[in-house]
């Protein structure tokens, strides 16, 4: 028999090699026809007297990347549609569509044949649970093999039998961490927690597999065999007292209940290692089901899977533009940003020239990328001959002459109009005709500063986040004048060097500033009332935000967000800024000097490590203090959200930004908008546009006109649309505009 996406070869000792290539895809994925392949091999391979045993590999790079999400998504729309007209016969269907796998990998453990898995490569979620399902598992000695099960990560979790053979192969406490987490593990790390057998030579790690074989292994999982002990000891015990009380605290701690399948994995876990095996994956498979039906995993296997994929990809890349391999690429300016950029960019492999005001200045910016290198090699994630080789392709200089030839150059100088003029105009004197200049700027319009330009349909913006090398999200900013061709090289830079890109049309703060700066001005307005500056940064945790306001004024500096304020007033008038915030910021950088983390003192006060940041005292001195118990709680979590949810449906509404996915992957990537909700406009998604708008609306009369909800919502609220349907990112020609 043929199958389409393996291959089964039996040699002259009955040992079946099942090679698992699917054909038109980069990475092996769990399909429909994938798993009836996979099933209709496990009875060939136990029917067959002469087979011994069979060994599960790739014939790519990477293993398996687990199930295809699209299938988890049709099985979801599935019951949508059914579940309108009964209930429980749609959620008896998609109990059993969730089981399949589980049964699946049950058939493989239980087959009387025993199956090793030869891990290759990247093996992620399913693919890992397929592994653990078999009687010995082998992963090559690579950098390339890594193992996890993040499904946490999008809103799900293993429910394949993952949350039941990790914590009988390796300590409750180990297990827990690494499904919460969602954590990636080395062959050296999988091995000592227990859950791979050995590490062979990647030449030799199909032969080592058989070999498993050939030495007698047991065909029968060790859960399976009478008097079986889990290795950290039953849940009742002194060390499941000691561990399970905490675990539950650590992880209210961490997550807030805002993730319901964190706290699943707790449930399966504790009561599957109560009861027999099969019964424990029944136990999972219903917690499976329940959570596949929350908005919360929908909305995350939406914005951080399926649209992170595809923006990534380059959806929004124009079509028709041929693919830019970059040659050479200039940076100017070699501070903290410049140095950034240049590090990411050598990073992939391209030759970069960072260019400063004198040679010293652009030395210490190649330093940066030194001491990046440095650390990893520490860490172990890298070699040093990657530290030479990713130093080799910086080259530091003063000289405009040595942009020559590059492709794309990349201006990230001091934020004045008047430098990046004089950047612009020695740059563009020795670029070649067909060169691309972007520029880094983080408030000024792109289509004033292409006014600089002598070509300005090669001008566009690339706002990176600092730090550059963790964060994962640019904004690609068209002028007026941009052309597509600058569009798609910008959409090839950022691809190159592994970043997300979003496409924000030219406006003051763009699109992520525009939502941060909310954000921190809400938290400014609440100190100003009286709320502690301490409910204040607890309730954006609460909210699921991962830095409060007020840290995160700190981390981007106090005395720049006086200057942002200033220029504001500068550009649209004294009433662009309110009064009361700008005299509490002036207050903070004027009469105390609190510049933020970078001098040690800010909204918080920085003591030397290992102590940690606590918030400044004089804080409460500002204002006269509220009680606690006259404090709103949940309407601070709901003002901190709303408030950055409001001014994305503006961005939409202004046509900064077009398509829904990149307002929400943008919202997560660049300053973590509660990625439960999955993102800034999912948020309004999910609470409905007609409910939103009533919230809105009571806030404002409270609190002011940043919470009048735009025309836009008003308008979706009467129709009862949603951002994906009236900006619909699949439907051909252009999104509808707001009415």
């Amino acid at each position: 028999m043929s199958y389409t996406n393996f291959t089964l070869d039996i040699d002259a000792d009955g040992i079946a090699l099942v090679t698992w290539n699917m054909p038109d895809r980069s990475m092996n994925v769990f399909t429909e026809e994938a798993m009836r392949e996979l099933n209709a091999i496990v009875d060939h391979v136990a029917g067959d007297a002469a087979i011994k045993g069979a060994v599960i590999t790739s014939g790519k790079d990477s293993f398996s990347g687990g199930a295809d999400i699209t299938m988890l998504q049709k099985m979801l729309a599935t019951f949508a549609a059914e579940k309108e007209h009964d209930l429980d016969k749609a959620t008896r269907a998609l109990f059993d569509n969730a089981g399949y796998m589980t049964g699946l990998f049950r058939k493989i453990e239980t087959c009387g044949k025993p199956w090793v898995s030869a891990i290759n490569g990247t093996c992620m979620g399913g693919a890992f649970e397929m592994s653990l399902a078999c009687h010995g598992r082998v992963a090559a000695d690579s950098d390339k093999v890594r193992m996890a099960l993040p499904e946490v990560k999008i809103g799900i979790f293993p429910g394949a039998g993952g949350t039941q053979r990790v914590p009988r192969l390796t300590d409750q406490q180990q297990a827990l961490q690494m499904l919460t987490t969602g954590q990636n593990l080395s062959p050296q790390k999988a091995k000592s927690m227990g859950l791979i057998h050995e590490i062979a030579e990647p030449s030799k790690l199909v032969e080592t597999a058989k070999a498993m074989i050939t030495n007698g292994l047991k065909p029968v999982a060790p859960w399976d065999e009478k008097g079986f002990k889990l290795p950290g000891g039953p849940i009742y015990s002194a060390a499941g007292a000691n561990l399970w009380p905490p675990a539950i605290a650590i992880l209210r701690r961490e997550t807030y209940g805002n993730y319901p399948a964190a706290a699943a994995i707790l449930k399966c876990v504790y009561e599957g290692l109560l009861v027999p095996f099969d019964t424990a994956l029944r136990i999972e498979q219903r917690y499976f089901t329940e959570i596949m039906q929350s908005k919360e995993a929908a909305a995350m296997i939406r914005s951080l899977f399926l649209s992170l994929q595809e923006l990534n990809k380059g959806a929004r890349r124009p079509a028709g533009v041929p693919d830019t391999k970059f040659k050479k690429i200039g940076i100017l300016g070699a501070g903290f940003m410049g140095a950034g950029i240049a590090y990411v960019t050598a990073r992939a492999g391209i030759p970069v020239v960072l260019l400063d005001r004198d040679l010293p200045s652009a030395e210490k910016g190649k330093a940066h990328s030194d001491s990046l290198m440095a650390d990893q090699v520490k860490k172990g994630r890298a070699k040093p001959e990657d530290k030479d080789r990713l130093l080799s392709l910086i080259m530091p200089t003063a000289d405009y002459a040595d942009l020559a030839g590059c492709d794309l150059v990349v201006e990230a100088v001091f934020e004045d109009s008047g430098v990046k003029k004089d950047a612009t105009e020695k740059a563009e004197a020795v670029l070649k005709s067909s060169a691309i200049f972007a520029s880094n700027t983080s408030t000024i319009p792109i289509t004033a500063l292409a006014k600089n330009s002598a070509r300005p349909k090669n001008f566009i913006g690339v706002h990176f986040f600092s730090p550059v090398d963790k964060m994962m999200l640019v904004e690609i900013i068209l002028g007026k004048k941009t052309s597509d061709k600058a569009l798609a090289v910008a959409f090839d830079f950022v691809r190159a060097i592994k970043k997300t890109p979003i496409v924000v049309n030219d406006t003051r703060g763009f699109y992520v500033n525009r939502c941060v700066l909310r954000y921190m001005s809400e938290a400014y307005k609440m100190l100003i009332e009286g709320v502690p500056a301490a409910m204040i940064e607890n309730a954006a945790k609460a909210a699921g935000m991962p830095v409060g306001p007020l840290a995160l004024t700190d981390e981007t500096a106090v005395d720049l967000a006086q200057k942002i304020m200033k220029q504001t007033i500068k550009d649209l008038g004294d009433k662009a800024v309110d009064p009361k915030q700008m005299a509490l910021i002036n207050t903070m950088v004027d009469t105390h000097g609190r510049f933020g983390r970078k001098n040690g003192k800010g909204f918080y006060d920085y003591p030397a490590k290992p102590a940690k940041k606590k918030l400044w005292p004089g804080l409460k001195d500002l204002y006269p203090q509220l009680k606690s118990e006259k404090v709103d709680y949940e309407e601070l979590k709901e003002r901190l959200l709303v408030t950055i949810a409001l001014e994305a449906a503006r961005v939409m509404e202004e046509g900064i930004v077009t398509d829904p996915r990149e307002a929400d992957v943008g919202s997560i990537l660049a300053f973590g908008f509660a990625p439960f909700t999955g993102g800034a406009l999912s948020y309004i998604d999910g609470i409905g546009a007609k409910r939103f708008v009533k919230i809105a609306k009571g806030l404002h009369k409270k609190y002011g006109a940043e919470f009048k909800a735009p025309k836009l919502l008003l308008d979706m609220a009467e129709k009862g649309e949603t951002f994906y349907q009236r900006f619909d990112p699949y439907q051909k020609g252009e999104v509808k505009q707001a009415a």
